[in-house]
């Protein structure tokens, strides 16, 4: 985050300099000094401002927290089906929410139905340092195969933005993609398995993921 998109979100929220010192407890001359990049934005700042307005969150570390509670995480930046769990003491950069759900080996439906959400209401994501994640854990057909649900998402919403966005995403994952057969966070049988392979939307065969999950069961995402 730079100094004029904190200053530009202060004046967002309706608050001077002097009162959004108060409220994020730094004095008036020092959040001068840093709306006019003459100090850096720090992480405590940038996390109390995203207690204030989600789309922050993009500007906090990029941390992994692999062992949070995923629901709460997404109920906190703004996911209205895990909205009963959230706590704004608890925003956490999107991307690395991502991240954590792409590794897990057993990912609960609810939480896989908010990644497509989640690549569409944050425009700001750090994309390379996602799509390098996924690459370096392997999970890059999981990332890529919710790449298409987030597109079919903006498609429908018309938002064109975000589309262009992703479509970029997706053609750095396609020179990437692996050819082993992975599932999108779940432990099946091989009779799932086998259903899966022949029940599967053709998006999932092209990138080797055993899973049924369409656009169209994207309870909040649509």
């Amino acid at each position: 985050m730079f100094g004029e998109q904190l200053k530009a979100m202060r004046e967002t929220l309706g608050m001077t300099q002097q009162q959004a010192a108060r409220r994020w407890r730094v004095s008036q001359p020092y959040l001068s000094l840093v709306e006019n990049n003459r100090r850096r934005v720090p992480a405590r700042l940038a996390r109390l401002l995203a207690r204030d307005e989600p789309s922050v969150a993009t500007a906090l570390p990029l941390d992994v927290p692999m062992d949070a509670d995923l629901p709460r995480l997404l109920g906190t930046l703004g996911y209205a089906g895990f909205a009963y769990l959230a706590d704004p003491h608890e925003v956490t950069n999107p991307a690395g929410v991502l991240v954590a759900a792409l590794r897990h080996s057993n990912v609960p439906a609810r939480v896989t139905e908010a990644l497509p959400w989640l690549l569409t209401r944050f425009a700001d994501l750090d994309w390379d340092w996602l799509v390098n994640e996924a690459k370096r854990w392997n999970v890059q057909n999981r990332l890529g195969y919710l790449v298409s649900l987030a597109m079919d998402v903006a498609r429908r919403r018309v938002d064109l933005a975000a589309l262009s966005r992703l479509e970029r995403v997706e053609q750095q994952l396609e020179d990437a993609r692996l050819a082993k057969e992975d599932t999108l966070g779940r432990t099946l049988t091989e009779s799932e398995r086998r259903y899966l392979r022949e029940h599967r939307p053709p998006v999932a065969v092209h990138w080797n993921l055993l899973t049924s999950l369409r656009a169209d069961d994207l309870r909040y995402a649509v």
